[in-house]
């Protein structure tokens, strides 16, 4: 599966522009992981991903992404896809609307 040898990877780091507004000298990686989480699933790269699984590991990454309360269809597929999880267990998807806001796709 994809990701699987992300134990290889120990080296790597998230890259500080996903997390831009945070000063991470004194950022807490453990109470914002549903952050990073989100910011990796969003605009991270493979680096990204590799960092984010060595910090958190697989259950802590897929725990969060069942709290994140939004995610776009294409993320939340690629969510569920790569980390073996239903829909129906993230909390954007329990949470949605049940009519589309106007001007949403």
């Amino acid at each position: 599966m994809l990701f699987d040898d992300y134990k290889l990877h120990t080296d790597t780091v998230i890259r500080p522009s996903l997390l831009w507004e945070y000063d991470l000298s004194r950022f807490d990686w453990a109470k914002m992981r549903n952050v990073v989480v989100q910011r990796v699933l969003e605009r991270g790269r493979m680096d990204d991903y590799y960092a984010m699984l060595n910090l958190y590991g697989w259950e802590g990454v897929r725990d969060a992404l069942r709290m994140i309360p939004y995610m776009n269809r294409k993320d939340m597929n690629f969510a569920c896809f790569v980390f073996d999880l239903k829909k129906e267990e993230l909390r954007c998807y329990t949470m949605r609307p049940s009519h589309p806001l106007h001007g949403s796709f």
